[in-house]
């Protein structure tokens, strides 16, 4: 091989290299996009579907319990639905890592298309702009929602 040719190789090489160097910091802003966003669109259906069972549980509560027994049973499916994600409902909070990120409203009234029927309600509001699951890379708030709430109404039997 002639060396003329030798060094054109070598200078390929380097623009490999910084061709590399300017598309990587874009290759890794989409690599954590898709993770970040798939992540939170996971909590997302883990939020909806915890409002959904804590209203089941308050619906199907057996008529003996009381109206806090039932808002327990509730609070522990909301917690089932959530502790994969280190979530709780906590009284009127949703908490994460021990602190406050949200809302977790629980009530037994009237339902929303029939007043003369009582309705368990859940509604479930994360602040996940304040409180991301995952590590932020920046710009990725752009994308994701401040936050994410749910509410489910099922009527009592």
């Amino acid at each position: 091989m002639s060396t003329a040719r030798r060094r054109a190789d070598r200078a390929d090489d380097g623009a490999a290299a910084v061709e590399f160097a300017l598309v990587l910091p874009l290759l890794l802003f989409l690599l954590f996009a898709i993770i970040s966003y798939g992540y939170m669109l996971s909590f997302r259906q883990g939020i909806s579907q915890g409002a959904a069972e804590g209203a089941r549980a308050m619906a199907v509560a057996p008529d003996g319990l009381t109206d806090e027994e039932k808002l327990t049973a509730a609070r522990n499916a909301i917690n089932q639905a959530l502790d994969s994600y280190g979530v709780t409902c906590s009284g009127s909070n949703l908490l994460e890592g021990g602190g406050d990120a949200g809302d977790c409203a629980l009530s037994i009234a009237a339902c929303p298309e029939d007043a003369a029927k009582e309705c368990a309600i859940v509604a479930l509001d994360y602040d996940y702009a304040d409180h991301s699951l995952l590590p932020v890379f920046p710009g990725l708030g752009i994308v994701l929602p401040d936050h994410l709430r749910y509410t489910a109404v099922a009527e009592v039997s």
